[in-house]
């Protein structure tokens, strides 16, 4: 029988060596890969911890609330100011973020002024998640009792802890039980709002007291009407965490702006950049503009001024 050789060890028996060393480091290499991921926690994050477990089972969240200053949010809205959506969307596409940030065309302004365009706005994010109530409520009772039970709700249930947090430059971002037809948002708590520094209400939901928002001209986005009161609708669920309002994460501190364009959310990480890019945007926009009306006859507006 021929004998096969390989340098002059038989081939069956570096075949064989060949099987045992590839054995072995795979061996090593699964050990090495296991000692990295017990380093770097991931065994102890799949396979979980009683520790672990029982704090998910309480409830966990992953994405931290950042925080910043009034003076930092001062800073950054001054780079943003009299930006358009469509400035800064551009202003996204250069950064990289492509179709990010860009809300639902159905959230759209409650009301414009074609004019003074006082309906656009920039601001810091405040956000707010209502969830729809799953209580039982009252059946037909007397006036005072149902009115006591409203107040009820309305302390316990559904408040606005959030308004401390509003200051000059705040947006409302609220996250709400969209199919509760509820006016979570109306005439007087917006008002009360906008004394304590609010630019704009945007929700993903319902707003009542259309018309006298109108008239007070408060930058209000929202899906569409709603009518009925909080107490039996809606439950407060959290304050100034990650919301997700017209298909977009708005964090607490994302730049948020508005116009007939709708909404656009700037993460802060980006806002700097973003701004720097869209100003310049603007800036040529309104050059080519103004020499468009000249020669047209057209009398300048506030849009190139």
């Amino acid at each position: 029988m021929r004998r096969y050789t390989l340098a002059g060890v038989p081939l069956f028996v570096g075949i064989l060596a060949a099987v045992i060393f590839i054995g072995a480091n795979t061996t090593a290499n699964h050990k090495a890969c296991f000692a990295f991921e017990v380093a770097s926690g991931v065994v102890a994050a799949s396979r979980g911890t009683d520790a672990s477990v029982e704090e998910l089972r309480k409830g966990k969240d992953f994405l931290q609330t950042p925080v910043y200053s009034e003076e930092e949010d001062a800073r950054i809205l001054k780079l943003f100011e009299g930006l358009r959506v469509a400035d800064i969307c551009d202003a996204m596409d250069q950064v990289g973020l492509r179709n990010v940030g860009v809300m639902s065309p159905e959230i759209h302004p409650a009301w414009k002024d074609p004019v003074e365009l006082r309906h656009r706005f920039v601001g810091i994010a405040v956000t707010v998640r209502y969830v729809p109530s799953n209580l039982p409520v009252l059946g037909s009772v007397s006036a005072e009792e149902f009115d006591k039970w409203m107040s009820e709700w309305y302390q316990k249930l559904s408040p606005e802890p959030f308004v401390p947090l509003i200051r000059p430059g705040t947006v409302l971002v609220i996250d709400d039980a969209d199919r509760a037809d509820v006016g979570t948002i109306g005439s007087n708590n917006i008002l009360g709002w906008k004394k304590r520094g609010c630019v704009a209400v945007v929700t993903d939901a319902t707003a009542r007291d259309i018309d006298e928002i109108a008239l007070e001209k408060v930058p209000l986005y929202f899906r569409r009407p709603g009518r009925g009161v909080r107490p039996g609708r809606n439950l407060i669920e959290s304050v100034n965490r990650p919301v997700e309002v017209g298909g977009v994460l708005v964090r607490p501190g994302d730049v948020v702006a508005g116009d007939s364009d709708g909404v656009i959310v700037v993460p802060r990480e980006f806002a700097e950049q973003v701004a720097s890019y869209a100003r310049k945007t603007l800036e040529t926009d309104k050059a080519a503009r103004r020499r468009l009306y000249e020669t047209l006859g057209i009398p300048e507006d506030v849009s190139v001024k």
